[in-house]
């Protein structure tokens, strides 16, 4: 492997491997209704991808009133799975890319903001959760994104140097967080426009547009 080389790539969970939107949504929305408050579309796009401990006190201010925040997202993460678990909605050319990489030899990880169960339910459903060789969750890490620390760890589990991973992201955050971590960053529109992923060296719309060669030339689009 020559320097930089993409030799890993990590990959987002929601928005990128599965299109959890509208279950995160509705499920912000019950906790919103729970703490008296309510949330429009935009301030949920605008924190999707981020941690909950960070989340909430943004969304909701004075109205947790002194509510501990872990049990408040663990609510919230009990209704996401409440509405996911029966029919998760896994996004086009998400279990080929990863089997396309195995097959290429470039390793793969999870790197999300997500809770632990939820991953493992989408991974089930996916069908690659024997692929990655690594996972790396919310509750791993202490500074969520657009800190690099998820994709910083991923790496370190991978046993491969930041500068030779990619990382697969939907959100403005997560593709901060890959360049603070020195990596190359792709964007897919799953969740945001275009203009907001500017962060990103490529942008595609979706996962089939991907191959491990394109994964390995992005750096040079951007």
């Amino acid at each position: 492997m020559t320097k930089n080389e993409i030799a890993a790539v990590i990959f987002d969970m929601d928005g990128v491997l599965i299109d959890s939107s509208d279950a995160h949504y509705e499920s912000w929305r019950r906790l919103a209704a729970d703490v008296g408050a309510d949330i429009t579309l935009e301030q949920f796009a605008d924190t999707f991808g981020r941690q909950n401990r960070d989340v909430i006190p943004a969304l909701f201010g004075d109205r947790i009133d002194g509510r501990d925040v872990e049990e408040l997202g663990e609510t919230k993460e009990r209704y996401y799975r409440e509405l996911i678990r029966k029919n998760v909605p896994v996004l086009p050319g998400a279990a080929d890319l990863v089997r396309a990489c195995e097959r290429e030899g470039m390793s793969t990880a999870v790197g999300s903001s997500g809770h632990p169960e939820n991953i493992a339910i989408a991974l089930a459903a996916i069908g690659v959760a024997d692929v990655f060789g690594a996972v790396v969750t919310g509750y791993d890490v202490t500074a969520g994104k657009p800190e690099p620390q998820v994709f910083l760890l991923a790496a370190e589990r991978l046993g491969i140097a930041p500068e030779c991973c990619a990382v697969i992201e939907d959100a403005p955050a997560g593709l901060e967080a890959a360049r603070a971590a020195g990596m190359t960053a792709i964007g897919v529109t799953s969740g945001h426009a275009r203009e907001k992923l500017t962060r990103a060296h490529l942008i595609v719309d979706s996962l089939n547009e991907l191959t491990p060669d394109r994964i390995r030339r992005a750096r040079s689009a951007g």
